[in-house]
């Protein structure tokens, strides 16, 4: 049996939620309007922006429970699940819903950049959490969103709604920028953290095991979506999460080289390389020599 309760259409979601169907592909949804629903696992077959205004019983993610306070916004890509199913527990849904379907975005600008609102990808712990002043920007963008959807579909409707859903998309970006930077003692916290756990990893049979950590294992392992991770990495240090990673692999290989009873072989099956060649390609693309040359160079007896 299915127990996730799912929506394919932009309709079925307002009949839910006892909102009328403007537009068929996109929706701005007063949640308080909704009758008392008992908790379920959902799943919603186009995007979904959730900002949350009080404490609510719907965002329940895996085992935990958050709290929610005024001015969250939680984004969700299609088919992501949220909630948990609950037997007889009921609650009043409470907040806005912005929910627009992917059929909306080919070809317009919104279609084209999509790719960059990477924090539909981030788990619901990673919620972008506002400001009072940012709150009534997003609120403002929602109303635009509102106005274009009760003046009737026209040609006009797909350009205007789907630029003030962009327009919304950005402002988020940089209120994420702002958290990156408000929460910095945090982020340098998990920075600290990757290098311990790499640190680690290389300290152990793990590499033999596993093969090259890469940016999904080290998230999981610091129990956060690759997205959010990879997003904090850049923010912090001007890195790609895979360009920081590999540059430790980098600086674990040096040392090893300086080893003379290793060959490059052994080095590079001791680092989770399944083959020499790739690991000698990468030491030399990194290091501007390869890994034979590098240890002439650093031992040249």
């Amino acid at each position: 049996m299915d127990n996730v309760l799912r929506f394919d259409s932009i309709r079925d979601y307002n009949t839910f939620n006892k909102q009328e169907t403007l537009h068929p592909l996109v929706s701005i949804v007063d949640l308080s309007k909704a009758d008392p629903r008992e908790s379920r696992k959902m799943s919603y077959g186009f995007y979904t922006v959730f900002l949350k205004q009080i404490h609510c019983g719907d965002l329940r993610y895996g085992l935990n429970n958050y709290d929610y306070e005024e001015g969250t916004l939680i984004f969700l890509a299609p088919g992501q699940v949220i909630g948990e199913n609950i037997r007889d527990n009921y609650y009043q849904p409470q907040g806005i819903a912005l929910v627009f379907h992917p059929d909306l975005l080919p070809g317009t600008a919104l279609g084209r950049h999509m790719s960059d609102y990477t924090f539909f990808s981030y788990e619901v712990r990673e919620a972008l959490h506002l400001s009072e002043k940012e709150r009534q920007i997003i609120t403002d963008c929602f109303s635009k969103i509102e106005y274009e959807l009760q003046q009737g579909i026209d040609k006009h409707s797909r350009k205007l709604i789907t630029a003030n859903i962009e327009l919304f998309l950005d402002y988020c970006i940089r209120f994420y920028d702002r958290q990156f930077i408000t929460r910095d003692n945090a982020n340098k916290g998990i920075l600290e953290k990757l290098d311990n756990l790499l640190h680690e990893y290389f300290n152990s049979d793990k590499p033999q095991l596993l093969g090259l950590p890469n940016v999904r294992y080290c998230a999981d392992q610091l129990h956060l979506s690759a997205n959010y991770f990879g997003d904090l990495i850049k923010k912090e240090t001007g890195k790609t999460a895979q360009d920081y990673i590999q540059t430790k692999i980098m600086d674990v290989a040096k040392e090893k080289i300086f080893d003379p009873g290793k060959s490059v072989s052994q080095i590079a099956y001791e680092l989770g390389f399944k083959y020499p060649q790739h690991f000698s390609r990468l030491f030399k693309q990194r290091i501007g020599h390869s890994p034979n040359d590098y240890r002439l160079l650093r031992d040249p007896n």
